[in-house]
């Protein structure tokens, strides 16, 4: 796989996680892992997070041209 492909690919993935985080803030939908329950606002800052990571894929994608 060249560099494009892997930047379009990681791009998409961190845009998937960014939407469904994002869905799962929305919604307030609980997420307990064992006893530890994980805040909503986690759920925010994942999105935040993995959006980012998904515009720099996509701009290096670009920029590689």
């Amino acid at each position: 796989m060249n560099r494009n492909g892997y930047l379009t690919v990681s791009g998409l993935v961190f845009t998937i996680v960014a939407a469904l985080q994002a869905a799962r803030a929305a919604m307030q939908t609980p997420v307990q892992i064992g006893a530890t329950v994980i805040p909503i606002w986690a759920s925010w800052v994942v999105m935040i997070v993995t959006g980012a990571l998904a515009v720099w894929a996509f701009r290096s994608r670009t920029a590689s041209r």
